[in-house]
């Protein structure tokens, strides 16, 4: 009899276990324990990092990025990389703020040409490195310099100010509890489920991994592996735009210097999270949690009164570590 009963409830928790590991993916439990015991260590350290108000700190502080990594994500899933998201944010960020206040375009149609425009330029990279079969790390080098070119033309080196409501509507708060949380965090939360969704549960998705793991062994298999590529970097570049419109809603202006650093910050987020930089392995949930912990160790730093320039080293430490890793499980399974 207790047998019996034992068995069902031995097949729920496996079953429950499978549904976790689904969701998550293998390689992000590594990710998820070093979120988890950067949390333990901050909030010995600071009595403030466990609070609400802290937390919803440190997601609008990853919102940007952590969007932007999304889109990174996808390229660096079909073994890419995307140097120029960064500077793509910056121009759809002048793009959509300029449009609106000094052209005085209805702001959902400037938005809509700022995500536009970075979505072309998504367009752009996939086209030069399928059409022209050139490295993406060469492409999107080229590319960042024509953005950040562009966006300082375009803008006359001046910042943008006076947005109307719409720009900055993502940066606006509700209360849960005693709690403010943005918008924008709630739909960065979105875009990452929306993405875990159609890369895990969908055809589209997996064709994304086939292409990754061996792109040649997918084009053979009849993946049309081209216009997949194409793709994937102009749905990258309509991430980076609503990633653009995020940064407007938090700073409240149109600045031609931002996102100068993002491209890296992007990168660092999916390779700690578990996202193999050669490509077929890994997972957006991952992503998510890489940009936690890099939102949560400089967030943590801060706190206990550390230099920036300390978050700056220990952030590259994680970098070369989690590729390390990455590296030496790729080898034993070859």
């Amino acid at each position: 009899m207790t047998t019996t009963v034992a068995e069902p409830a031995a097949g729920a928790r496996a079953s429950a276990r499978a549904g976790l590991r689904q969701v998550l993916g293998i390689s992000t439990f590594g990710p998820l324990a070093a979120l988890f015991l950067a949390g333990i260590f901050f909030s010995i350290k600071s009595d403030r990092f466990l609070t609400g108000t802290n937390l919803s700190l440190v997601l609008q502080q990853v919102m940007v990025v952590g969007t932007l990594a999304i889109g990174q994500t996808l390229v660096i899933l079909t073994a890419g990389i995307d140097l120029s998201n960064g500077a793509i944010m910056a121009l759809g960020n002048i793009v959509m703020t300029s449009l609106a206040v000094e052209s005085g375009l209805n702001p959902y149609l400037a938005i809509a040409l700022g995500l536009l425009v970075c979505a072309g330029f998504g367009l752009l990279n996939g086209g030069l490195v399928t059409s022209l079969r050139l490295p993406p790390f060469i492409v999107t080098l080229g590319t960042l310099n024509i953005a950040f070119a562009l966006t300082h033309i375009y803008s006359d080196e001046q910042t943008v100010s006076g947005l109307p409501s719409a720009l900055t509507y993502f940066g606006k708060t509700f209360s849960i509890g005693q709690t403010d949380v943005t918008y924008g965090s709630v739909l960065m939360l979105l875009l990452f489920a929306l993405l875990w969704y159609v890369l895990s549960q969908t055809a589209a998705g997996r064709h994304v991994y086939a292409v990754g793991d061996n792109h040649e062994a997918a084009r053979r298999t009849g993946i049309p592996t081209r216009r997949l590529l194409l793709t994937v970097y102009a749905a990258a570049g309509l991430f980076y735009g609503i990633a653009a419109l995020l940064l407007v809603s938090r700073t409240g202006v149109g600045d031609p210097n931002a996102g100068q650093t993002d491209n890296l910050d992007s990168i660092t987020a999916v390779v700690l999270g578990g996202t193999s930089l050669f490509g077929g392995r890994g997972s957006v949930v991952g992503t998510l949690i890489g940009a936690l912990i890099v939102g949560v160790i400089r967030n943590g730093l801060q706190l206990i009164g550390t230099k920036s320039i300390y978050q700056v080293l220990i952030t590259g430490i994680l970098v070369i570590a989690a590729v390390s890793i990455d590296q030496i499980a790729r080898r034993r399974n070859q």
